[in-house]
């Protein structure tokens, strides 16, 4: 069971200025031309989305009132915990009608990884497991991930574990980022 910090990871400035990223996981780690890439934008200002061809995305809203995107013309309000899956090829901007957001994007490359995201409401009762497969975010609320080997660890805020064999699984009082990895070929890898 890997846990990942949010306060460990390193914010990164846009090209355009308008915000920063922290990666939570990526790969390969670190390459521009990655297969997928989750990260956490901080969106500090209205301006254009930087272009990512071949690529498909999914923002969500995680903190922030409202997000204005247009992409390729056509206006899309997003509000809190609402995925929104668009083409990294579309020309893409947004505004921020009432201040800041701080937006989750899950990014895959088309030809090697489908991604999908859920937003999952936490149970103390009910323990949800993040498989293989799967990263879980802790967008609100406090949590704690037990392993199969019955080691347990609590998650803060936008803290993430990664699925495991066999799965971690989250127990809690809040909201939880579910992202699947699924590969397109048997030999892409989600290392």
């Amino acid at each position: 069971m890997e846990i990942i910090r949010y306060r460990d990871l390193k914010p990164a400035s846009w090209r355009n200025g308008g915000g920063s990223t922290r990666e939570v996981a990526s790969f390969p780690i670190g390459a521009p031309d990655f297969d997928w890439r989750i990260s956490i934008a901080d969106v500090d200002a209205a301006g254009d989305f930087s272009a990512f061809p071949g690529v498909d995305r999914i923002l969500t809203l995680i903190d922030g009132d409202l997000l204005v995107l247009t992409v390729d013309g056509v206006e899309h309000a997003m509000e809190r915990y609402r995925p929104f899956r668009f083409s990294g090829d579309s020309a893409t901007s947004c505004m921020l009608p009432v201040g800041a957001t701080r937006d989750l994007n899950v990014m895959s490359r088309r030809s090697a990884v489908k991604a999908y995201l859920s937003i999952v409401e936490l149970s103390k009762t009910r323990a949800h497991p993040i498989f293989a497969d799967q990263f879980g975010i802790l967008l609100q609320g406090n949590a704690v991930v037990a392993s199969g080997a019955g080691d347990s660890t609590e998650l803060g805020t936008l803290d993430a574990v990664r699925g495991d064999e066999p799965a971690p699984e989250v127990l809690g009082r809040g909201f939880l980022a579910v992202v699947t990895l699924e590969p397109l070929e048997p030999t892409t890898e989600l290392a």
